[in-house]
């Protein structure tokens, strides 16, 4: 048998949630390109390949290739934690930056893949028209009131 009929094809999607302390809004404008720079890149040290990163002043999306060599557990706490001492360590708002310790994961079907970048690329628009993916937007709800 070839050695190429042995190798293990993966893709695993996942679309990550995830807020700011007490869904405080200080994702400001000035911080904002920096910061999802060095989620992106965070993310991608841990084997990720980022599909779409967007959010509004209060929360952050991030849809990636999950990698079979991290848990979803791991790889946030070091992308927000690495995130959150960069924001206050580099860029030095006026508040101390903060995330909320839960987040939400949800697996992604690769056929919903495109509608999910979209949903991801549109969050601002999304929360000025109320036009909101529903099952993320009450699971994060109830995410957000178990803090």
């Amino acid at each position: 048998m070839e050695d190429t009929m042995r190798r293990n094809k993966l893709a695993l999607f996942l679309h990550l949630v995830w807020a700011t302390w007490d869904r405080l809004p200080l994702i400001t404008p000035d911080i904002e390109r920096r910061l999802y720079r060095n989620i992106e890149s965070e993310a991608r040290k841990q084997g990720c390949t980022v599909l779409a990163l967007n959010g509004t002043e209060d929360h952050v999306h991030l849809l990636v290739i999950f990698p079979t060599t991290i848990t979803i557990a791991d790889l946030l706490k070091h992308v927000k934690g690495v995130s959150s001492r960069f924001v206050n360590e580099t860029l030095r708002p006026s508040a101390q930056f903060k995330w909320q310790g839960s987040y939400g994961a949800f697996t992604v079907s690769r056929w919903d893949v495109a509608r999910i970048k979209e949903y991801i690329k549109r969050q601002k628009e999304h929360h000025r028209s109320g036009e909101l993916v529903p099952e993320f937007e009450e699971t994060f709800e109830e995410i957000k009131s178990d803090e």
